[in-house]
């Protein structure tokens, strides 16, 4: 009888977690990529036979991976559109677009709640070097800092990306920096 719960309990936990890989690749669904050119075509069905849905003109524009059919990837990007896109018009490097319901621009800091180093708008591109649960560290023209992850689409809520071992002691060392140049500035 314990075989048999435990064969069973395996199965299930096996079909759940089945679900959430693609069949094509053996990888998560959803995922973020982005695409590659600055010309891409969304299209109605995984074919080039299906019509043209939309038109991408941005490179490295994000978009989500919901779903897989041989060279095909049904996407999902930032406005809810839906289509698929060929395997060979996306890449893995992980981009995010700027969103906001505010109209102000959107700090960048030197390490997360660290000293403000710039600023960003909504709807900029920028490249998703890491992120914590909710930070993550970009790169947008001239700027490098980090900003708070709700202002990001291109990653997931609960997502902890490229977040090396060193993380801590680094956050640590600037946290340090942050509260000396406080100090100095406090009783200068």
């Amino acid at each position: 009888m314990k075989i048999i719960f435990i064969f069973f309990v395996f199965f299930s936990l096996n079909k759940s977690l089945a679900s959430n890989i693609g069949k094509e690749t053996g990888l998560e669904i959803p995922r973020y990529v982005s695409i590659k050119s600055d010309n891409a075509n969304i299209r109605v069905g995984p074919s080039r036979n299906y019509p043209i849905n939309i038109k991408y003109i941005i490179k490295n524009l994000p978009i989500k991976i919901i779903d897989e059919y041989n060279d095909w990837r049904k996407v999902e990007d930032f406005e809810n559109n839906l289509g698929w896109i060929h395997k060979s018009l996306i890449k893995g490097e992980r981009h995010g677009i700027i969103k906001s319901n505010e109209t102000e621009s959107i700090i960048i800091y030197n390490s997360s709640d660290g000293i403000p180093i710039g600023e960003i708008n909504r709807g900029n591109i920028v490249k998703l070097k890491n992120c914590k649960i909710d930070w993550c560290y970009i790169i947008f023209e001239r700027y490098k800092g980090w900003i708070k992850k709700k202002y990001i689409w291109g990653t997931k809520s609960d997502e902890v990306y490229n977040i090396g071992f060193f993380q801590p002691f680094i956050d640590y060392f600037w946290k340090s920096i942050n509260f000396m140049n406080y100090l100095i500035l406090k009783y200068k």
